[in-house]
């Protein structure tokens, strides 16, 4: 079996908020699955998908309750080109209303940094170089 799509899919409290902050950081929405209730980002494009769905849609796929934005379900990871692509990615989140929940770390192989959206949901940032990786 070979998986061709992923998609992400996250509670929000306001999608047109969910929209403004992730086209900021420089993300494309697929229109034909965004709504009112609704957004699907297009993280790489016919593979990787994150749908921001309104909280009471969301509810509409699930029996188990919601969290709050105040725990920790899930880290979602994404992998960059470049170490200044974690840093632009870092400061885009927070001039858009993102915040930090922890420092930089630089493993001299790897260079990763996070972020929290609007939406309280944890991004990790990393560029990664294998060729550096400690062999011992």
């Amino acid at each position: 079996m070979k998986i061709n799509q992923i998609y992400i899919n996250l509670p929000v409290k306001n999608v047109q908020q969910t929209r403004a902050f992730w086209t900021a950081l420089g993300f494309s929405v697929n229109e034909q699955f965004s709504d009112e209730n609704a957004i699907c980002v297009v993280i790489q494009e016919e593979r990787i998908y994150a749908m921001f769905l309104h909280e009471n849609f969301f509810q509409t796929f699930t029996n188990r309750p919601l969290t709050q934005g105040d725990t920790t379900q899930v880290l979602l990871a994404l992998g960059v080109d470049t170490r200044s692509d974690v840093d632009r990615l870092i400061k885009t989140a927070l001039e858009n209303g993102g915040t930090t929940y922890s420092e930089p770390q630089d493993h001299g192989w790897m260079y990763q940094h996070a972020f929290s959206d609007i939406n309280g949901h944890q991004w990790e940032v990393a560029f990664a170089d294998p060729t550096q990786f400690p062999t011992e």
